[in-house]
Order: C-alpha cells, then structure tokens, then sequence
C-alpha cells in the first residue's frame, strides 16, 4: 500500500490514557503518516464508563463518547481499542474484565498473579488462550468501521520477559517459543490481536478522511 504524500486529517486520536496501548498503536500505525494521539495529547480528561458485555460494545461506546465531545470533529479520526485475554478453561474469562481482573483497575502485577492462581494446577495443553481485540474507527459524518483481531496461545507457568505490558508475560505463543513480553516490538506487533486489527484498519482509513 503506498501511502506518500499522506492523509489529509489532522490527527487519528485514540480514546485511551493507556501509554503503552497508544504507543503500540503509534509504532503499528507508523508507516501510514499519520500524528495518533492519546487522550492526554488531545486535552481530555475522561474516563468513559465501559458499560458493554463485548469488547466492540466497549470500543464503540469510548469512541462514539470521545468524538461527541470533540469542537473541531473534522479535525480528528478517533479510534477507540478494547481488548483482552480469553482463557478457554475459565469459560472465557478475564474477557471484558482483563484490565481489573483482580479488582483494581490496570494493575497487571495482581492480574498476573490471580490468573496464575487459578490455572496453577493445570497442565501446558489445557491452559490454551487466546488475546482478542476491537476496534472502532469514527470519521467524518460519524462514519463508523468496526474490526477485529486476535491470536491464540498458552498461559505460562509464571512470567517471562521484561517488556510488553498487562498479561503479555504470561502469553506464550508456540511459533516463537515465547511469551509476548520477551517479543522484539516488531515481532510481538506483526502477530497481536491489535496488529491484526490494525491492519484491518490501515486497508479501510482513507475511506474515514
């Protein structure tokens, strides 16, 4: 996809305070010559109730109320994230409650440390996950794109690997032989649930300008 001479917007907003999320996003995104921002960036200080039972519920519902409160709308392409991990054996679980599984929000250490609790008695090939991601993407006239990503994996018997964040520690992938966090960014980015969504993404985001 050639993509010189760049997009005629402004800037892609993420509707996230999350810095590692927008980060990744910025280095997935890069080559599509586009400035992506967080909520910080932007001057917004919020925190959207997610209320929905799905991860795209949850992704629409930051990213539908973060362009509403926007001035300029036409300034901005806002992208909203929701995503998480799903392990088969717990039904499913943490799913849309990832992020404060152990009850406080955003604190991986305790989310780790409870998923690791639960699973401590199981054997490699029952503990198969998977990390799942939505995506919306809201443009001009409220023009709405939805996209999914995921892929499939184990968890670990403890944590491996000093970079990534949330429970890429524990993610082991079976191509690589490692979990997310001992992944370069570039080898984690081409396999992960939100590269994939990206890329799903990239092929429609001039059709949002």
């Amino acid at each position: 996809m050639d993509w010189n001479g760049g997009i005629d917007v402004k800037r892609l907003l993420v509707a996230s305070n999350n810095k590692h999320k927008i980060e990744e996003i910025k280095h997935i995104l890069e080559d599509i010559n586009i400035e992506v921002i967080g909520l910080k960036e932007a001057g917004i200080d919020t925190d959207v109730e997610e209320t929905g039972t799905t991860f795209m519920e949850n992704a629409y519902i930051k990213a539908k109320a973060i362009y509403d409160m926007l001035e300029a709308k036409q300034d901005y392409l806002v992208l909203s994230d929701d995503s998480g991990l799903s392990v088969d054996v717990l039904d499913g679980a943490p799913g849309v409650y990832s992020a404060r599984f152990a009850g406080e929000h955003g604190n991986d250490k305790k989310n780790n440390e409870k998923l690791l609790s639960l699973l401590k008695e199981l054997p490699f090939q029952a503990r198969k996950a998977r990390f799942m991601c939505a995506i919306v993407l809201i443009g001009r006239e409220e023009k709405v794109l939805k996209v999914q990503g995921e892929v499939e994996g184990y968890i670990a018997d403890k944590e491996y690997g000093r970079d990534g964040f949330g429970y890429d520690p524990l993610f082991y992938v079976e191509e690589y032989g490692k979990t997310f966090a001992e992944l370069t960014r570039s080898e984690k980015n081409s396999i992960s649930h939100r590269g994939r969504a990206l890329e799903k993404v990239k092929e429609r985001i001039r059709d949002f300008i």
